[in-house]
C-alpha cells in the first residue's frame, strides 16, 4: 500500500503533508496532557521498532503477490488511535529512508491512508462493537479499518489521475480484504494473549 514518490503531483503531496503535520500536532497536544507519558513513550518506541520490522517482511501468498501486514489496527486497539498514527508516522519515515518503501514526498498520503484512516476507523468500530463481543470487535474492526484505508488509497490515486477507478477497485479491494481477514484473526489471538501475559499494556489510557 506504500505509494512511491512521483505517483501523485507535488502540489497534491504537499496538501497531504500539511494534513499530516496537523494530525501529528494534535497527538503531541494530547500527549502533553497525558498522565502516563513515560509508559506511552516506551510503548510507542517498542511498537514502532516492531512495526518497522514486521511490515517490512514479504510473506508469500496464494494470490501470487507478497503480503505485508499493517499492525496499525492492533496498535490502535491497544494504545489508542492517535498513538498508532505516530507509530505509523515513524515507521513510514524509516521505511522510506532505509528500506526504499514508499517515499518522502508521498509520505503524507501514505500516512493518511495507513496511519490516520486505518487508526481512526479501526478504533471507532472497535469501540462500537466492544459491548457486543470483544473478539468480534477486534476481528471486525481490523477488517473494516483495512478496507476503509484501501478505499482511501483508491481515492488518492483516482484524484491524482494515476490509475483507473475500476482497475483499482477490482485489484486492491480483494487483495487487502484477504489480508484483513488474516490480520483480524491474528489480532484476536495477540490481544487475548496480551491480556493474560501483560495486561498492563491493555490498561494504558487510549489517546
Amino acid at each position: 500500500m506504500h505509494l512511491p514518490d512521483g505517483i501523485i503531483s507535488f502540489e497534491q503531496a504537499m496538501i497531504y503533508w500539511i494534513i499530516t503535520l496537523i494530525i501529528v500536532s494534535i497527538f503531541f497536544y494530547k500527549f502533553s496532557k497525558d498522565e502516563n507519558k513515560e509508559k506511552r513513550i516506551i510503548s510507542i518506541a517498542l511498537f514502532s521498532v516492531f512495526t518497522i520490522v514486521v511490515t517490512s517482511l514479504s510473506i508469500p501468498s496464494p494470490l501470487g503477490v507478497p503480503i505485508h501486514f499493517f499492525l496499525i489496527p492492533l496498535i490502535a486497539i491497544l494504545l489508542g488511535p492517535l498513538s498508532s498514527t505516530i507509530v505509523s508516522f515513524v515507521t513510514l519515515i524509516m521505511q522510506a529512508l532505509a528500506l526504499n518503501m514508499g517515499g518522502i514526498t508521498s509520505l503524507g498520503a501514505n500516512f493518511l491512508v495507513m496511519g490516520f484512516i486505518l487508526s481512526i476507523v479501526t478504533y471507532g468500530f472497535y469501540k462500537l462493537f466492544l459491548n457486543i463481543n470483544e473478539k468480534l470487535a477486534i476481528f471486525g474492526s481490523t477488517i473494516i479499518g483495512i478496507i476503509f484505508a484501501t478505499f482511501g488509497q483508491v481515492a488518492i490515486l483516482v484524484i491524482s489521475g494515476a490509475m483507473n477507478f475500476d482497475i483499482l477497485l477490482s485489484t486492491l479491494v480483494p487483495f487487502y480484504l484477504f489480508i484483513s481477514f488474516i490480520e483480524g484473526f491474528a489480532n484476536v489471538i495477540i490481544i487475548t494473549a496480551i491480556k493474560k501475559i501483560k495486561p498492563e499494556i491493555i490498561e494504558i489510557n487510549k489517546i
